[in-house]
């Protein structure tokens, strides 16, 4: 673009994806090529075989490096791809420190598959950089963070845990998927890698299964490269043009979304059927002013705890709108349930140790109106008995 200078949301649209070069059409072309004609035998063109480059997969690759600020950008077949692909820079007896309060698959990949190849791991409150500070070893050489984190929506000091990694000569992953560049540049605040379920808030429909990665550093992205072309799993085409699709809108929908969001959270805070909400937006959040500093708003997931598990079962039998689902960052509201969803890869001792209990429930809400979110869910609460246990918000 002749302008770098437009905001965020004038560059969802107007990008190197406004209009197709060779045809002037405004949606982007997608290419099904497997396989590209080489003219020159001794100089092959751009192009060669899609795993390592499609025109359709570059222009979304190319979308989430401008949108993150970054250099260069990659898209895999799904989050965890992308996730795994990263995990890929490390090798035989390195150590990754790793942000406690983490999405189950992420959890899984580095204690069940990161293990068998000797690479080592630990576990961090990481809105402790005194903790954090204390895990790092002379091995160390990844620092994984997520934040706001899931379930509970914590707050990581990025540029604090960034301070710490330079001192020790680490890289920094960052898991942007629930605020994604609309709300929070990582890259720009020093991590090196950010990494995306590009199926939640940036395709946003539920209909298409992405990830996407984004560097600032060209020699960490070409390293990058190379283990995204050998490893293969790459994002396919088709569901390269519903991200594209998806992003388009991605501002007025993270907008709606997280006003709503706020509306519901500060209405669970007051519910006498809810024994804590979690969400940055709140200003008895323990991060509420390191996320104000960090990121241009809380973002439109939040959770909330019930008594127990049968309070779950009764909520759920009484609701209407959301979708109860795995998954996040949709139009239409998604309700989860972490220690049968998202948090399922962990043992029940690694949930029980973090406070995962059957009580919580994560919600992504979407873009109904806030109005009709809330009084559903009040109709639901209302049919909850009152909880034995006093309430600790």
């Amino acid at each position: 673009m002749s302008d770098n200078n437009w905001s965020f949301q004038t560059k969802l649209l107007h990008n190197d994806a406004k209009v197709d070069r060779a045809t002037g059409g405004v949606s982007v072309p997608i290419n099904h090529s497997s396989t590209f004609h080489q003219f020159d035998v001794e100089e092959f063109g751009k192009y060669d075989y899609s795993r390592s480059g499609n025109p359709t997969r570059e222009t979304v690759e190319n979308a989430i490096a401008e949108l993150e600020d970054g250099t260069r950008g990659f898209a895999f077949s799904s989050g965890m791809a992308a996730i795994s692909t990263a995990f890929l820079l490390l090798s035989q007896g390195d150590h990754v420190l790793v942000t406690e309060d983490v999405y189950g698959g992420t959890f899984r990949m580095v204690t069940e598959v990161l293990t068998r190849f000797g690479i080592e791991h630990s576990f961090v409150d990481m809105t402790d950089l005194d903790a954090v500070r204390a895990k790092v070893q002379p091995n160390t050489k990844v620092i994984y963070m997520e934040t706001p984190s899931n379930p509970f929506l914590k707050v990581t000091d990025i540029r604090g845990v960034v301070e710490i990694a330079k001192e020790n000569d680490c890289l920094t992953f960052l898991d942007n998927t629930f605020l994604t560049p609309a709300l929070q540049r990582p890259l720009n605040l020093g991590v090196d890698i950010v990494l995306h379920s590009a199926t939640k808030f940036l395709a946003g429909h539920s209909d298409v299964l992405a990830g996407l990665a984004a560097v600032k550093d060209p020699e960490l992205g070409q390293r990058l490269y190379k283990l995204q072309n050998a490893f293969g799993a790459v994002l396919g085409v088709q569901d390269a043009w519903l991200v594209l699709r998806g992003i388009k809108t991605l501002h007025v929908r993270m907008e709606h979304s997280s006003k709503s969001a706020q509306k519901i959270a500060e209405f669970l805070s007051k519910n006498d059927k809810v024994l804590e909400v979690y969400y940055p937006g709140l200003k008895d959040h323990p991060g509420y002013d390191i996320q104000n500093v960090q990121a241009d708003g809380p973002g439109a997931v939040l959770s909330f705890k019930l008594e127990d598990g049968e309070a779950v079962k009764t909520l759920h039998k009484h609701l209407e709108l959301p979708v109860f689902a795995v998954s996040l960052g949709a139009v239409e509201t998604i309700l989860s349930y972490p220690a049968k969803m998202s948090h399922a890869a962990m043992t029940q001792e690694a949930r029980d140790a973090r406070g995962i209990t059957d009580g919580v429930l994560r919600l992504s809400v979407g873009l109904e109106n806030v109005d009709d979110l809330i009084r559903d869910l009040d109709n639901a609460l209302a049919k909850l008995p009152q909880p034995k246990k006093n309430l600790v918000r």
